[in-house]
């Protein structure tokens, strides 16, 4: 029985794997592993391996290399701590492959620790194009990465442009987009758990996910770091403009979330504002369910293009940070002026829901990459391709 080892370090990492650990855990001939690792183990990110643990699956290990700060310097360092403590825990855990996903400084973390140990490496949404450091982190990756599954035919085409071995490229779709079919299909059943979370949780205005809504969320761009304040306060006065309910996600760990988090509370603190309610975190399933029944997705979020255009939702996109990824008919692009973005949510009100468009995946990518995982040779001497 192969040992599939994933590695989740963040609210992010784990709505992107979900499906593939759903998938590796239905099958007989393959084992689980979950390492648990970064902000997922912190309650100011969520308590992520909370979530994970509830879904039912038991991590085999933690690791705490997250340090804080939010700058370029503790990313640097939270890279070279997950480093230092990686491959202890591979060498514990013998995995057959570890899975590691899309661009996160975890990430980058996990592939070089997996190489170095003589683990074959599997990385899930590579050859995208992105802003900021998140493109170099998705490259080089890619290139240290054995196996390569792309959510798209131009993110596949990328990666075989980059010298890897085509017959080691299988487009499999977005994991993510897994989940998104499947709350698309049963979304009733989450109306209660959403009702609860939306109005017990969180702080700030009331908010019912039986009104129409906005759903936000607005991370820092790292190239762009120190400017994080200013670019969420014109979203927040865009909001505060508009005087409608909005659901807004608090920022991720990455360099500048403090900027973004001083913002916000800056704004709490200087307007009384009676429609917009903040949050921590939310379990992916009932992100997903908000996104299909909010009125409009605002912010810099992959998810307003990735699940956004499958389930054909109005989004605005802000901002540099998803410059270039490829997207459906559902993104408005806006910069970073209040006017400027209210005036793109108002059209977005307009336009209403988009036709799905199945750009990232049909909704059957995780039980594509655990049959390739039981089934692919490993004995993978990595060369380029030409």
């Amino acid at each position: 029985m192969r040992k599939v080892c994933v590695v989740v370090g963040s609210r992010a990492n784990y709505s992107s794997v979900k499906s593939v650990m759903q998938a590796v855990t239905a099958r007989s001939d393959l084992n689980l592993q979950v390492v648990a690792g970064a902000s997922a183990l912190l309650d100011r990110y969520g308590s992520v391996v909370d979530i994970v643990k509830a879904d039912g699956f038991q991590p085999s290990a933690e690791v705490h290399m997250l340090i804080e700060g939010e700058t370029p310097v503790t990313m640097a360092k939270s890279t070279g701590l997950g480093l230092l403590e990686l491959p202890t825990i591979f060498e514990y855990l013998r995995p057959d492959v570890v899975v590691t996903v899309g661009d996160r400084f975890e990430t980058m973390s996990t592939a070089i620790a997996a190489v170095y140990t003589n683990i074959p490496l599997a990385h899930t949404m590579g050859g995208e194009v992105s802003g900021s450091v998140d493109e170099s982190v998705r490259h080089a990756v890619t290139k240290l990465a054995h196996i390569h599954f792309p959510a798209s035919e131009k993110a596949a085409e990328r990666i075989i442009r980059m010298g890897e071995d085509p017959q080691y490229v299988f487009r499999v779709g977005c994991p993510r987009i897994d989940l998104a079919a499947q709350v698309a299909r049963n979304g009733d059943r989450l109306l209660e758990k959403a009702r609860t979370c939306v109005s017990k949780e969180g702080v700030g205005a009331a908010v019912s996910v039986d009104d129409s809504f906005l759903l936000v969320a607005q991370y820092p761009v790292t190239s762009e770091y120190g400017e994080g304040e200013k670019q969420i306060n014109e979203t927040l006065m865009a909001l505060r403009e508009l005087k409608m309910p909005a659901i807004m996600l608090w920022p991720n760990a990455d360099a500048g979330s403090e900027d973004i988090a001083r913002g916000i509370r800056k704004y709490r603190e200087h307007h009384r504002d009676d429609s917009i309610r903040f949050y921590k975190n939310f379990a992916p399933e009932v992100f997903l369910y908000l996104m299909t029944r909010c009125a409009c997705m605002v912010g810099n979020s992959s998810a307003a293009i990735r699940e956004g255009a499958f389930l054909g939702l109005p989004a605005v996109n802000i901002g540099t940070r998803q410059t270039g990824r490829d997207r459906g008919r559902n993104i408005i692009d806006a910069g970073y002026d209040r006017k400027e973005i209210e005036e793109a949510i108002t059209r977005q009100l307009q336009n209403g829901r988009f036709p799905s468009d199945a750009i990232y995946g049909d909704g059957h990518a995780g039980e594509r990459i655990a049959d390739i995982l039981a089934r692919l040779p490993l004995r993978i001497q990595k060369r380029i391709s030409y």
